[in-house]
């Protein structure tokens, strides 16, 4: 084999995005969460990658590795996964002890990324799991000035396939009102954990898609932020 191709670094997204066939034999850059890591060969274990990414002991963490259109598969400690496949795009660790000690129901598990990302805020959160339904619920979310409340609840639907696939909307309760009198348009009632929550139809549009390995439950916090603050700046 020549020496040269085989220290050429294959990007495995870039490779799958855009149809190519991955060639064997080479290094190969993968993400495992939001890192980029290199191997040096197309086949590797799920604990190898879990040891590559620092997470340790592996058997306290869960692997999904992510295909395009949202597919998502999970690896097993002891399993080969085959980095050349077709359409594979990362990989996204779950740890499986982030509930112990955090108050709440813990119905499912979110990705690590994103775990970490509302401890590190100090949010008020749980898992629910209603019917085939996953929410996300934190509590006694900061509200803006020019609302009828300060703090609400606020749920997020989470999809089976997430994060290769988008959050859409949001929910609050108790209701929101503009106290200037102003009514607030596109909003419906739904049902979570047997409270009326009101459901905010707010989409992101063609110019502005979900992109998975970027978008995640940060990104979409900031969304909604946006969408509280447009309603207060509407004329």
């Amino acid at each position: 084999m020549d020496t040269a191709n085989s220290a050429e670094t294959i990007d495995v997204a870039a490779y799958n995005n855009e149809g190519k066939e991955i060639p064997r034999g080479r290094h190969y850059a993968i993400k495992i969460d939001r890192q980029n890591y290199v191997v040096k060969s197309e086949m590797i274990t799920g604990r190898e990658l879990l040891l590559l990414a620092g997470k340790t002991p592996p058997e306290r963490f869960q692997l999904n590795q992510l295909f395009r259109f949202g597919r998502v598969e999970k690896v097993e400690l002891d399993e080969t996964v085959d980095l050349a496949t077709c359409g594979m795009e990362r990989f996204a660790t779950i740890p499986l002890d982030q509930t112990e000690g955090r108050p709440g129901r813990s119905d499912f598990l979110m990705p690590e990324a994103d775990s970490e990302f509302l401890e590190a805020n100090d949010y008020q959160w749980e898992t629910i799991r209603e019917g085939s339904t996953h929410w996300l619920i934190i509590r006694n979310f900061q509200i803006p000035l020019g609302y009828n409340c300060e703090k609400a609840d606020l749920a997020l639907q989470i999809p089976p396939s997430f994060p290769a696939v988008e959050i859409d909307m949001v929910y609050f309760h108790p209701a929101l009102n503009l106290k200037n009198g102003r009514t607030i348009g596109a909003l419906a009632s739904q049902s979570i954990e047997g409270k009326n929550y009101q459901r905010w139809s707010r989409h992101r549009t063609p110019a502005n898609p979900w992109r998975p390995g970027i978008d995640d439950v940060s990104t979409h916090l900031s969304q909604v932020t946006h969408w509280l603050e447009r309603e207060l700046n509407h004329h």
